[in-house]
């Protein structure tokens, strides 16, 4: 073959080590997401900790994004990008729903320490126990999906996106059983005071 004939010739594609990395992994192959996981996890729990100065809860975070990453790698498209372009856009909402749970968990925890130090007579902490007694007693007369829509939120402190990825419902299936749960939650508790 001539020297010409080789420059003329087509470029014969190198694969890169990573895009196979990233096919096996979207194949399902679980040696395949444990390299991803080793290659990938440092970048994102430095963003993590970036973003919410807390070393455990970057971890956490971390963790939650490769599990995410796993159960959602049907939705991977190596053609629309590379792996680890998408790994960093599961990341960011991950670390969102971080900071929006770390905002409602002081935004509670600020509540309950105005009202106790409002009240801190022996009659309010008997009120608040009865309170929680009462809202207890009408989740439990809720129907099932709104009840475990409620419970999801209020005791494991989920987004309604999480939600939704946790039951495999639809996020507006989650918003209207959180919406009609709480509506009638309330007027429950409303009839329960005017008794």
């Amino acid at each position: 073959m001539s020297a010409l004939a080789l420059i003329e010739a087509e470029p014969v594609p190198v694969a890169h080590p990573e895009d196979e990395m990233a096919l096996r992994f979207a194949a399902g192959d679980e040696d395949g997401m444990e390299a991803v996981y080793r290659r990938w996890a440092p970048l994102v729990l430095s963003l993590a900790r970036q973003s919410l100065g807390d070393g455990s809860e970057a971890e956490d975070v971390t963790q939650t994004v490769f599990l995410a990453a796993w159960r959602g790698r049907d939705g991977y498209r190596p053609g629309r990008g590379p792996l680890p372009a998408w790994l960093v856009g599961i990341a960011r909402r991950k670390i969102a729903d971080a900071l929006s749970a770390r905002t409602r968990r002081t935004d509670v925890a600020a509540a309950a320490a105005r009202e106790s130090a409002g009240s801190p007579d022996r009659s309010y902490m008997q009120d608040a126990v009865l309170n929680r007694v009462d809202v207890t007693r009408e989740l439990r007369r809720l129907p099932e999906a709104q009840r475990r829509v409620l419970c999801l939120a209020f005791y494991g402190d989920l987004t309604q996106t999480q939600i939704a990825h946790v039951t495999g419902w639809p996020l507006g299936t989650v918003k209207s059983h959180t919406r009609r749960g709480l509506l009638r939650l309330g007027r429950s508790l409303d009839a329960g005071a005017a008794e």
